[in-house]
Protein backbone atom coordinates (compact mmCIF):
# COMPACT_ATOMS: atom_id res chain seq x y z
CA UNK A 1 0.00 0.00 0.00
CA UNK A 2 1.14 3.47 -1.00
CA UNK A 3 0.51 6.98 -0.66
CA UNK A 4 1.41 9.60 -3.12
CA UNK A 5 0.84 13.42 -1.90
CA UNK A 6 -0.26 16.34 -4.47
CA UNK A 7 3.07 18.59 -5.18
CA UNK A 8 5.33 16.17 -3.59
CA UNK A 9 6.29 13.66 -6.69
CA UNK A 10 9.77 13.20 -5.57
CA UNK A 11 12.56 10.93 -7.33
CA UNK A 12 10.27 7.66 -7.43
CA UNK A 13 6.88 7.46 -9.23
CA UNK A 14 4.46 5.53 -6.77
CA UNK A 15 4.28 2.30 -8.72
CA UNK A 16 8.33 1.88 -9.15
CA UNK A 17 8.61 2.32 -5.30
CA UNK A 18 5.91 -0.31 -4.84
CA UNK A 19 7.40 -2.64 -6.95
CA UNK A 20 10.16 -2.15 -5.10
CA UNK A 21 8.62 -2.63 -1.97
CA UNK A 22 7.06 -5.66 -3.27
CA UNK A 23 10.89 -6.90 -4.08
CA UNK A 24 11.50 -6.78 -0.34
CA UNK A 25 8.62 -8.42 0.64
CA UNK A 26 9.63 -11.74 -0.93
CA UNK A 27 13.04 -11.37 -0.48
CA UNK A 28 12.03 -11.66 3.61
CA UNK A 29 9.31 -14.49 2.12
CA UNK A 30 6.57 -12.81 1.50
CA UNK A 31 4.27 -13.90 -1.46
CA UNK A 32 2.85 -10.51 -2.69
CA UNK A 33 -1.11 -10.97 -3.90
CA UNK A 34 -2.61 -7.50 -3.88
CA UNK A 35 -1.36 -3.58 -4.50
CA UNK A 36 -3.10 -0.41 -3.69
CA UNK A 37 -2.07 3.33 -4.32
CA UNK A 38 -3.89 6.45 -3.00
CA UNK A 39 -3.51 10.21 -3.82
CA UNK A 40 -3.98 12.42 -1.41
CA UNK A 41 -3.87 16.49 -1.28
CA UNK A 42 -2.84 16.55 2.24
CA UNK A 43 -1.12 13.97 4.67
CA UNK A 44 -3.90 12.05 6.56
CA UNK A 45 -3.34 11.51 10.54
CA UNK A 46 -4.64 8.15 10.12
CA UNK A 47 -2.02 7.54 6.66
CA UNK A 48 -5.25 6.79 4.66
CA UNK A 49 -8.02 8.39 3.35
CA UNK A 50 -11.64 6.54 5.45
CA UNK A 51 -12.98 4.76 2.23
CA UNK A 52 -10.08 3.98 1.30
CA UNK A 53 -8.88 2.12 4.60
CA UNK A 54 -12.22 0.47 4.07
CA UNK A 55 -11.44 -0.63 0.66
CA UNK A 56 -8.27 -1.73 1.60
CA UNK A 57 -9.87 -3.85 4.37
CA UNK A 58 -12.11 -5.25 1.81
CA UNK A 59 -9.41 -6.39 -0.49
CA UNK A 60 -7.57 -7.56 2.33
CA UNK A 61 -10.19 -9.65 2.96
CA UNK A 62 -11.56 -10.78 -0.49
CA UNK A 63 -7.42 -12.10 -1.04
CA UNK A 64 -6.85 -13.86 2.39
CA UNK A 65 -3.36 -11.44 3.21
CA UNK A 66 -2.64 -12.23 6.71
CA UNK A 67 -0.13 -8.58 6.84
CA UNK A 68 -0.31 -5.31 4.40
CA UNK A 69 2.80 -3.64 4.41
CA UNK A 70 3.05 0.34 3.59
CA UNK A 71 5.75 2.02 1.44
CA UNK A 72 6.51 4.51 4.29
CA UNK A 73 7.51 4.34 8.04
CA UNK A 74 4.50 4.36 10.19
CA UNK A 75 4.04 6.29 13.33
CA UNK A 76 3.41 3.91 16.21
CA UNK A 77 -0.19 5.50 16.83
CA UNK A 78 -0.99 4.90 12.77
CA UNK A 79 0.11 1.74 13.07
CA UNK A 80 -1.79 1.17 16.02
CA UNK A 81 -4.98 2.15 14.94
CA UNK A 82 -4.56 0.43 11.14
CA UNK A 83 -4.43 -2.73 12.85
CA UNK A 84 -7.66 -2.14 14.28
CA UNK A 85 -8.76 -1.24 11.36
CA UNK A 86 -7.61 -3.52 8.95
CA UNK A 87 -7.62 -6.79 11.48
CA UNK A 88 -4.45 -7.78 10.59
CA UNK A 89 -1.16 -7.43 11.26
CA UNK A 90 0.57 -4.13 9.52
CA UNK A 91 4.03 -3.44 8.68
CA UNK A 92 5.85 -0.35 7.45
CA UNK A 93 8.59 0.16 5.03
CA UNK A 94 11.23 0.18 7.76
CA UNK A 95 10.05 -3.21 9.75
CA UNK A 96 10.49 -4.79 6.54
CA UNK A 97 13.85 -3.63 5.54
CA UNK A 98 15.11 -4.66 9.39
CA UNK A 99 13.45 -8.42 8.91
CA UNK A 100 15.62 -8.90 5.67
CA UNK A 101 18.64 -7.11 7.64
CA UNK A 102 17.82 -9.83 10.02
CA UNK A 103 17.52 -12.40 7.74
CA UNK A 104 20.79 -11.68 5.96
CA UNK A 105 23.26 -10.77 8.88
CA UNK A 106 25.91 -13.64 9.30
CA UNK A 107 28.61 -11.79 11.08
CA UNK A 108 28.56 -11.13 14.47
CA UNK A 109 28.98 -7.02 14.34
CA UNK A 110 26.28 -7.66 11.57
CA UNK A 111 23.43 -9.37 13.85
CA UNK A 112 24.51 -6.56 16.63
CA UNK A 113 23.81 -3.38 14.09
CA UNK A 114 20.22 -5.12 13.01
CA UNK A 115 19.13 -6.04 16.45
CA UNK A 116 20.12 -2.73 17.59
CA UNK A 117 18.00 -1.48 15.00
CA UNK A 118 15.36 -3.69 15.90
CA UNK A 119 15.24 -2.47 18.94
CA UNK A 120 15.28 1.20 18.60
CA UNK A 121 12.45 0.74 16.27
CA UNK A 122 10.52 -1.34 18.60
CA UNK A 123 10.53 0.49 21.67
CA UNK A 124 8.13 3.77 20.52
CA UNK A 125 5.70 0.93 19.35
CA UNK A 126 5.65 -1.19 22.99
CA UNK A 127 1.78 0.60 23.86
CA UNK A 128 0.38 -1.25 21.20
CA UNK A 129 1.39 -4.73 21.86
CA UNK A 130 0.08 -4.97 25.38
CA UNK A 131 -3.64 -3.14 23.90
CA UNK A 132 -5.03 -6.29 24.26
CA UNK A 133 -4.92 -6.05 27.92
CA UNK A 134 -6.85 -3.17 27.63
CA UNK A 135 -5.43 -1.68 31.08
CA UNK A 136 -3.47 1.10 29.55
CA UNK A 137 -4.06 5.13 30.15
CA UNK A 138 -4.79 7.44 32.79
CA UNK A 139 -7.75 7.10 35.61
CA UNK A 140 -8.88 4.90 38.61
CA UNK A 141 -8.70 1.61 37.57
CA UNK A 142 -6.58 1.49 34.81
CA UNK A 143 -2.75 0.77 36.57
CA UNK A 144 -2.89 -3.14 36.63
CA UNK A 145 -0.84 -6.23 35.15
CA UNK A 146 -0.40 -4.42 31.08
CA UNK A 147 0.66 -1.50 32.40
CA UNK A 148 3.50 -3.42 34.69
CA UNK A 149 4.76 -5.79 31.63
CA UNK A 150 5.07 -2.26 29.51
CA UNK A 151 7.45 -0.60 31.91
CA UNK A 152 9.17 -3.73 32.45
CA UNK A 153 9.94 -4.52 28.85
CA UNK A 154 10.44 -0.79 28.40
CA UNK A 155 13.62 -1.53 30.96
CA UNK A 156 14.33 -4.31 29.62
CA UNK A 157 14.70 -3.26 26.23
CA UNK A 158 16.36 -0.03 26.62
CA UNK A 159 19.21 -1.97 28.70
CA UNK A 160 19.66 -4.13 25.82
CA UNK A 161 19.54 -0.83 23.77
CA UNK A 162 22.63 0.46 25.91
CA UNK A 163 24.59 -3.16 25.79
CA UNK A 164 24.61 -3.40 21.95
CA UNK A 165 25.57 0.17 22.01
CA UNK A 166 28.89 -0.67 24.20
CA UNK A 167 29.31 -3.61 21.91
CA UNK A 168 29.39 -2.26 19.04
CA UNK A 169 31.31 0.76 20.10
CA UNK A 170 33.97 -1.60 20.66
CA UNK A 171 34.18 -3.07 16.68
CA UNK A 172 34.12 0.34 15.87
CA UNK A 173 37.48 1.06 18.01
CA UNK A 174 38.60 -2.03 16.74
CA UNK A 175 37.78 -0.97 13.07
CA UNK A 176 39.55 2.57 13.73
CA UNK A 177 42.70 0.30 14.82
CA UNK A 178 42.55 -1.40 12.25
CA UNK A 179 42.30 1.61 9.88
CA UNK A 180 45.35 3.22 11.37
CA UNK A 181 47.79 0.31 11.08
CA UNK A 182 46.25 0.04 7.34
CA UNK A 183 47.37 3.85 6.87
CA UNK A 184 50.42 3.74 8.65
CA UNK A 185 50.96 0.73 6.00
CA UNK A 186 50.06 3.21 3.35
CA UNK A 187 47.48 0.67 1.50
CA UNK A 188 45.34 3.08 -0.26
CA UNK A 189 41.60 2.23 0.68
CA UNK A 190 38.52 1.49 -1.96
CA UNK A 191 34.77 1.64 -0.73
CA UNK A 192 32.55 -0.12 -3.11
CA UNK A 193 29.18 1.97 -2.34
CA UNK A 194 25.92 1.90 -4.97
CA UNK A 195 22.09 0.78 -4.49
CA UNK A 196 20.98 -2.43 -3.32
CA UNK A 197 21.46 -5.12 -5.89
CA UNK A 198 23.61 -2.91 -8.24
CA UNK A 199 26.63 -5.79 -8.45
CA UNK A 200 28.57 -4.69 -5.44
CA UNK A 201 29.79 -7.91 -4.27
CA UNK A 202 29.94 -9.39 -8.27
CA UNK A 203 31.93 -6.88 -9.29
CA UNK A 204 34.53 -7.63 -5.51
CA UNK A 205 34.14 -10.91 -6.93
CA UNK A 206 35.85 -10.54 -9.86
CA UNK A 207 38.50 -8.17 -9.15
CA UNK A 208 39.50 -10.20 -6.53
CA UNK A 209 38.16 -13.36 -6.72
CA UNK A 210 37.10 -12.95 -3.21
CA UNK A 211 34.16 -15.95 -3.20
CA UNK A 212 31.31 -13.81 -1.23
CA UNK A 213 28.14 -14.98 -1.88
CA UNK A 214 25.74 -13.09 -4.39
CA UNK A 215 22.24 -13.08 -4.80
CA UNK A 216 19.86 -11.64 -6.88
CA UNK A 217 17.62 -9.45 -4.20
CA UNK A 218 18.34 -6.43 -2.07
CA UNK A 219 21.05 -6.44 0.78
CA UNK A 220 22.62 -9.35 -0.01
CA UNK A 221 25.72 -8.31 1.76
CA UNK A 222 25.99 -6.46 5.04
CA UNK A 223 29.07 -6.88 6.76
CA UNK A 224 31.95 -4.89 4.87
CA UNK A 225 34.55 -7.74 2.82
CA UNK A 226 37.47 -6.75 2.01
CA UNK A 227 40.39 -7.99 -0.12
CA UNK A 228 43.47 -7.11 -1.91
CA UNK A 229 44.01 -6.54 -5.93
CA UNK A 230 47.01 -5.37 -7.64
CA UNK A 231 46.40 -2.40 -9.72
CA UNK A 232 48.40 -2.66 -13.52
CA UNK A 233 51.01 -0.76 -12.18
CA UNK A 234 51.91 -3.43 -9.30
CA UNK A 235 50.11 -1.17 -6.65
CA UNK A 236 48.04 -3.39 -3.86
CA UNK A 237 45.12 -1.40 -3.06
CA UNK A 238 42.49 -2.97 -0.01
CA UNK A 239 39.12 -3.17 -1.64
CA UNK A 240 35.97 -2.84 0.72
CA UNK A 241 32.94 -3.86 0.02
CA UNK A 242 29.71 -2.72 2.02
CA UNK A 243 26.15 -2.46 2.72
CA UNK A 244 23.91 -1.15 -0.26
CA UNK A 245 21.54 2.10 0.05
CA UNK A 246 18.00 2.12 -0.84
CA UNK A 247 15.44 4.78 -1.15
CA UNK A 248 13.38 6.24 2.06
CA UNK A 249 16.23 4.28 4.17
CA UNK A 250 15.80 4.53 7.65
CA UNK A 251 17.54 6.93 9.83
CA UNK A 252 17.57 4.24 12.35
CA UNK A 253 19.25 2.04 10.65
CA UNK A 254 21.91 4.14 9.60
CA UNK A 255 22.66 4.89 13.05
CA UNK A 256 23.09 1.24 13.99
CA UNK A 257 25.42 0.38 10.98
CA UNK A 258 27.99 3.77 12.02
CA UNK A 259 30.48 0.96 12.31
CA UNK A 260 30.61 -0.09 8.85
CA UNK A 261 29.60 3.67 7.65
CA UNK A 262 32.64 4.51 9.03
CA UNK A 263 34.34 2.20 6.69
CA UNK A 264 32.92 4.16 3.58
CA UNK A 265 34.37 7.70 5.06
CA UNK A 266 37.67 6.27 6.05
CA UNK A 267 38.26 5.07 2.37
CA UNK A 268 40.46 6.92 -0.06
CA UNK A 269 38.21 6.41 -3.48
CA UNK A 270 35.36 5.68 -3.87
CA UNK A 271 33.75 2.86 -6.71
CA UNK A 272 30.11 3.56 -6.97
CA UNK A 273 28.62 0.68 -8.88
CA UNK A 274 25.12 1.40 -10.60
CA UNK A 275 22.86 -0.77 -12.40
CA UNK A 276 22.78 0.55 -15.72
CA UNK A 277 20.27 -2.09 -17.02
CA UNK A 278 17.28 -0.48 -14.58
CA UNK A 279 15.16 1.45 -15.96
CA UNK A 280 15.49 3.71 -12.27
CA UNK A 281 18.99 3.88 -12.85
CA UNK A 282 19.05 7.77 -12.74
CA UNK A 283 17.17 7.49 -9.53
CA UNK A 284 19.18 4.87 -7.68
CA UNK A 285 22.47 6.77 -8.49
CA UNK A 286 20.70 10.14 -7.14
CA UNK A 287 19.55 8.48 -3.81
CA UNK A 288 23.51 7.31 -3.04
CA UNK A 289 24.86 10.86 -4.51
CA UNK A 290 22.28 12.28 -1.94
CA UNK A 291 23.18 9.85 1.17
CA UNK A 292 26.91 10.83 0.31
CA UNK A 293 26.44 14.20 0.58
CA UNK A 294 25.32 14.08 3.77
CA UNK A 295 28.18 12.03 4.62
CA UNK A 296 29.99 14.79 3.35
CA UNK A 297 31.48 12.59 0.89
CA UNK A 298 31.06 15.35 -1.76
CA UNK A 299 35.00 15.75 -2.54
CA UNK A 300 36.41 12.05 -2.16
CA UNK A 301 37.64 10.57 -5.09
CA UNK A 302 35.39 8.98 -7.24
CA UNK A 303 34.79 6.26 -10.03
CA UNK A 304 31.18 5.35 -11.39
CA UNK A 305 31.22 1.41 -12.38
CA UNK A 306 28.52 1.00 -14.79
CA UNK A 307 27.58 -2.36 -14.25
CA UNK A 308 25.70 -5.32 -15.56
CA UNK A 309 26.08 -3.96 -19.26
CA UNK A 310 25.74 -7.59 -20.47
CA UNK A 311 22.02 -6.98 -20.18
CA UNK A 312 22.05 -3.99 -21.86
CA UNK A 313 24.68 -4.31 -24.71
CA UNK A 314 26.07 -6.78 -26.74
CA UNK A 315 29.67 -5.34 -26.27
CA UNK A 316 31.04 -2.71 -24.63
CA UNK A 317 31.33 0.95 -26.23
CA UNK A 318 33.03 3.84 -25.62
CA UNK A 319 30.06 6.20 -26.78
CA UNK A 320 27.59 3.86 -24.48
CA UNK A 321 29.81 4.99 -21.62
CA UNK A 322 29.60 9.31 -21.72
CA UNK A 323 25.76 8.80 -22.49
CA UNK A 324 25.11 6.99 -19.95
CA UNK A 325 27.60 9.58 -17.72
CA UNK A 326 25.87 12.45 -19.04
CA UNK A 327 22.15 10.55 -18.34
CA UNK A 328 23.52 10.15 -14.64
CA UNK A 329 25.12 13.82 -14.39
CA UNK A 330 28.40 12.00 -13.70
CA UNK A 331 30.33 14.08 -16.26
CA UNK A 332 32.76 14.75 -13.24
CA UNK A 333 33.35 11.24 -12.46
CA UNK A 334 35.63 9.00 -14.53
CA UNK A 335 32.86 6.36 -15.90
CA UNK A 336 33.92 2.46 -17.08
CA UNK A 337 31.26 0.61 -18.51
CA UNK A 338 31.66 -2.94 -17.33
CA UNK A 339 29.94 -6.49 -16.47
CA UNK A 340 31.02 -8.32 -13.28
CA UNK A 341 29.17 -11.29 -14.64
CA UNK A 342 31.20 -11.24 -18.42
CA UNK A 343 34.53 -9.87 -17.13
CA UNK A 344 34.30 -6.99 -19.20
CA UNK A 345 35.89 -3.73 -18.79
CA UNK A 346 37.71 -5.13 -15.26
CA UNK A 347 41.50 -4.07 -17.24
CA UNK A 348 40.38 -0.68 -17.58
CA UNK A 349 38.10 -0.06 -14.46
CA UNK A 350 41.70 -1.28 -12.38
CA UNK A 351 43.76 1.44 -14.78
CA UNK A 352 41.55 3.72 -13.74
CA UNK A 353 41.70 3.19 -10.38
CA UNK A 354 45.21 3.34 -10.61
CA UNK A 355 45.02 6.50 -12.53
CA UNK A 356 43.34 8.24 -9.97
CA UNK A 357 45.79 7.24 -7.38
CA UNK A 358 48.37 8.88 -9.23
CA UNK A 359 46.64 12.26 -9.55
CA UNK A 360 45.84 12.08 -5.45
CA UNK A 361 49.80 11.38 -4.63
CA UNK A 362 50.26 14.80 -6.75
CA UNK A 363 47.64 17.01 -4.72
CA UNK A 364 48.35 18.09 -1.41
CA UNK A 365 47.38 15.34 1.24
CA UNK A 366 44.22 15.64 2.90
CA UNK A 367 43.86 16.88 6.89
CA UNK A 368 44.32 14.42 9.25
CA UNK A 369 40.59 14.73 10.19
CA UNK A 370 37.78 13.05 8.30
CA UNK A 371 34.47 14.25 7.48
CA UNK A 372 31.61 14.06 9.73
CA UNK A 373 28.03 13.68 8.40
CA UNK A 374 26.36 16.83 8.58
CA UNK A 375 22.53 16.59 8.53
CA UNK A 376 20.48 14.72 11.14
CA UNK A 377 19.37 11.76 9.82
CA UNK A 378 22.96 10.84 9.57
CA UNK A 379 25.35 9.23 11.96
Amino acid sequence: MGVALKGQSGLWPLEDSLEELGQLARTAGAQVVGVMTQHLDRPSPKYLGKGKLEELRELRQALGAGTVVFDDELSPTQQKSLEEALGEKVLDRTALILDVFARHAQTREGRLQVELAQHEYLLPRLVGQWSHLERLGGGIGTRGPGESQLETDRRLIGRRIQRLKAALEAVRQHRARYRARRQHDGVPVVSLVGYTNAGKSSLLNALSGAGVTVRDQPFSTLDPVTRRILLPGGETVLLTDTVGFIHKLPPALIAAFRATIEEIQESDILLHVVDISHRNVAQQAEVVDQILHDMGLDNRPRVLALNKADLLLPSPRESAVRELANALHATQERSVIVSALKGWGLDRLRATLEDVLRDMMREPPRPAARHKARTTNMP
